[in-house]
């Protein structure tokens, strides 16, 4: 929503906290005269009085945030740029290789078996892992930059990089 917009629902609810605040006055001043005999001295007109300022005090500070709101410029929308795709040379690639732990390096041997892509599903009974653990060796290759996921239907292919 446009700041402007947010500003001119914040004034009014700061016009109906300041009909609420009188109404509530009047109704209170009503009372008093009624029941307090005791003139302006008396308990009840104190009250009267702090509750009154209190309400003004908060209805001023939401005009201030809705004047803001109203009056300030739209933030521009951040735009997250993708890091551009790194390709290893073949020695880092073998040096990666060797980095890899026993099970990134069975999930890794299946899909170079493969011929480089394969289902994540189809990942899963041939490397003997459940999914869970699967999903999470991916997602240490895909950080690595080794593979890539892309999503077919209601699975994922899983495509070797280099």
């Amino acid at each position: 929503m446009e700041n402007r917009i947010v500003g001119f629902i914040v004034l009014g609810l700061a016009g109906v906290i300041g009909l609420v605040t009188l109404l509530f006055n009047r109704a209170l001043t009503n009372i008093v005269n009624v029941t307090c005999s005791h003139g302006e001295s008396c308990p009840m007109w104190q009250s009267i009085n702090v509750h009154t300022n209190i309400s003004l005090i908060l209805m001023g500070v939401i005009i201030l945030i809705g004047l803001y709101l109203v009056f300030s410029e739209q933030l521009d929308k951040m735009v997250f740029k993708p890091k551009p795709e790194q390709t290893l040379p073949q020695q880092d690639f073998n040096k990666v290789l060797t980095t890899l732990s026993i099970d990134e390096k069975t999930v890794f041997e299946k899909l170079i078996d493969a011929q480089g892509s394969i289902f994540q599903t189809e990942l899963v009974e041939k490397s003997g892992f459940n999914k869970v653990k699967v999903t999470r060796l991916l997602d240490k290759l895909e950080g690595r930059n080794l593979i890539e996921r892309k999503r077919r239907g209601m699975s994922n292919i899983v495509i070797l990089k280099h």
